[in-house]
């Protein structure tokens, strides 16, 4: 829980869409130092579920309550650094060089976001030849690690963003991490490879990383509209129980065009309802 952060008082009667009641999670208060960081790793070994999308959005709600975030694009497509307005495929130097290249450091890769507090590692294409090379590196699975060590009291939240695999760079994300988000998106398919995950996250804690958690499943692509959607929620909370974060974040176009304008929503449209979705889900974050 984060230190700044208030635990949230139960507003009786009010029910979210998850069905429970809905607690008030309060604005945090400011940090009088910053660091060590909470490192979060935003996994789901299927695509298009939300995870970049959570993973700008939740980092720039967070640094609009003072937080230091430092955004981790672990996804050789770049999205997360498209969606940050960083050239991707134009960069000289990007997490791949930050993994292979002993002389290469974290500072060598950082650049700053339009979002005060929020800064970016990048990546690219190269990203996909980091998880043959690794293959034949001594601890492997440590890579991510060693290498966001030295900027450990720089920050108060590093977020990873991970590719759509539960391959070699997902168990560094995993090895690396204090904890593990899970956008699930309220559709039937999204649920079938959940366990696979819960099994990963259970090997990784007891053979690499024993501080590892699950903070929480996060719902995405929410239509109140359709039963569809809401009998799959209903089935996320009654598989995970707490687990399921009470924030659920809905469908809209506002997404995309946010992407396009290389903003994260909470300045691309920032009264929007999708932005304040965000903003409460940094502050029931905070609370966890």
């Amino acid at each position: 829980m984060d230190a700044g952060a208030d635990a949230p008082d139960m507003k009786v009667g009010d029910l979210g869409p998850t069905g429970r009641p809905l607690p008030d999670f309060e604005v945090p208060q400011p940090l009088e130092r910053h660091g060590p960081a909470r490192i979060i790793a935003m996994v789901n070994q299927k695509g298009g579920v939300g995870k970049t999308t959570s993973t700008v959005n939740l980092g720039a709600a967070l640094a609009e309550y003072g937080r230091r975030v430092l955004l981790v694009d672990f996804d050789p497509q770049g999205a997360l650094s498209v969606a940050l307005g960083v050239p991707a495929h134009q960069l000289e130097r990007s997490v791949y060089d930050l993994l292979m290249d002993d002389s290469c450091t974290i500072a060598d890769v950082t650049v700053p976001t339009t979002v005060e507090g929020l800064s970016l590692v990048p990546s690219n294409i190269d990203l996909s030849a980091a998880e043959v090379a690794l293959v034949n590196e001594v601890a492997r699975e440590h890579a991510l690690a060693r290498a966001l060590a030295p900027v450990i009291d720089d920050y108060d939240y590093i977020i990873i963003d991970c590719q759509p695999s539960l391959g070699l760079l997902t168990v560094n994300a995993l090895t690396a991490a204090d904890g593990v988000v899970i956008p699930l998106e309220c559709e039937y398919f999204a649920l079938r490879g959940v366990k696979l995950l819960m099994d990963t996250i259970t090997k990784v804690r007891s053979r690499l990383n024993p501080r590892l958690q699950v903070i929480g499943v996060v719902a995405t692509m929410y239509d109140a509209r359709t039963l569809h959607t809401r009998e799959v929620l209903a089935r996320v909370v009654d598989a995970f129980g707490d687990d399921v974060f009470h924030t659920v974040i809905s469908r809209t176009i506002k997404f995309p065009d946010a992407t396009v304008a290389g903003e994260p929503i909470t300045s691309f449209a920032p009264t929007h309802p999708a932005a304040e979705a965000y903003r409460q889900l940094a502050r029931e974050l905070l609370t966890r």
